[in-house]
């Protein structure tokens, strides 16, 4: 169960005060910013900051160097897809040159024909 007290002002105040009192004390025993023991935990914290920081930037640097490598890489790639598509639709156009040339050389070659037979019914006729 709870125990009911009635704390009088008086000793809320004195309670207050002995706490008050307590807090002091513990400042007042709490080491100095010039303690040997004080400026050694700073020097070990800097010395873990800076530690810290030289690994960020390392961190930093190797992120850095491997995305320059994946965008050297994609524009090589993108470089390569270029000449190839380039390749490509020029083979399109030598093989359409081609077609092109074998089609007017059928023409030609027809028309010879035609021509051939055109004579030959005319020489007969003759």
């Amino acid at each position: 169960m709870r125990r009911v007290t009635d704390n009088g002002f008086a000793e809320r105040r004195k309670a207050a005060a002995e706490a008050k009192q307590q807090l002091l004390k513990k400042f007042e025993t709490a080491p100095k910013p010039t303690d040997p023991e004080v400026l050694a935990k700073r020097e070990e914290r800097m010395a873990i900051s800076a530690a810290r920081e030289a690994r960020r930037a390392e961190r930093e640097r190797l992120k850095q160097e491997e995305q320059d490598r994946q965008l050297a890489e994609a524009a090589a790639l993108a470089e390569a897809a270029d000449a190839e598509a380039k390749a490509q639709a020029e083979a399109q156009q030598a093989e359409m040159k081609e077609r092109i040339a074998r089609v007017v050389a059928d023409d030609a070659e027809r028309k010879a024909e035609r021509d051939r037979r055109y004579a030959a019914r005319k020489a007969r006729q003759r």
